[in-house]
């Protein structure tokens, strides 16, 4: 196994883009564990199959065949050999995926994946489990949150620069929401792992957060 930087954190806390930063600086290959739970929601919308239908979830994610893929270092999912990479931002999607993965069967599918990429290459992997869980070893861990009404702004300012209507108070809800679901399920809930550094990133700019990551890094690798 190669070295590996785990992110963990709620929704909107700003763990893809740090991620994807500090993969480029470090030459890392970046895995989005939650694009691939996403690609996974979208298939189930996609069937018009209902989250709270747990025999119907079950028997489909059998079927499922999501792959990552890189180009330039940049990671593509792949629903059943489709690029989906693009179609996986929507609230829609993202409420989805955080309904299906309550269960342990969807979550055990797409842990193994995580860590047979995180044994082929260093890796930097954001999600909710990845340092209890996913990448327990990790050369470091991170714990990054932020407030819920500034990680609503983001999301709002992110889907209006996309041109996508939004209300501020509905993201919000949504978040709090989210963050409830993600920290009482019974598989895997989203916490801090014993030995993760926590970064509260409310009045923290992008380069400020992505260079302490970096810096705790090199410090671990003495």
């Amino acid at each position: 196994m190669g070295y590996s930087i785990a992110i963990d954190g709620p929704a909107g806390a700003g763990k893809s883009t740090i991620a994807r930063r500090i993969a480029r600086e470090l030459s890392f290959i970046y895995v989005d564990t939650g694009a691939m739970y996403r690609a996974m929601g979208l298939y189930f919308l996609r069937k018009h199959i209902e989250a709270g239908d747990r025999q119907a979830v079950l028997r489909e994610a059998q079927a499922v065949d999501i792959r990552i893929a890189y180009r330039d270092q940049e990671q593509a999912v792949l629903l059943s050999g489709e690029d989906v990479t693009g179609q996986l931002r929507t609230e829609e999607v993202g409420n989805m995926a955080s309904a299906i993965s309550v269960y342990p069967e969807i979550r055990e599918k797409l842990v193994a994946l995580q860590q047979e990429l995180a044994r082929q290459a260093d890796v930097v992997m954001d999600g909710r489990d990845i340092g209890t869980c996913v990448l327990p070893e990790a050369t470091l861990k991170i714990y990054l949150t932020a407030g819920s009404a500034q990680r609503a702004k983001r999301r709002y300012l992110e889907l209006q620069a996309k041109g996508q209507e939004a209300d501020i108070r509905e993201i919000e809800a949504d978040i709090i929401e989210r963050d409830a679901r993600d920290m009482n399920r019974e598989a895997s809930p989203l916490r801090k792992a014993a030995d993760a550094v926590v970064i509260d990133s409310s009045d923290m700019g992008i380069e400020e957060v992505t260079a302490e990551v970096i810096r705790l890094y090199k410090e671990r690798r003495g």
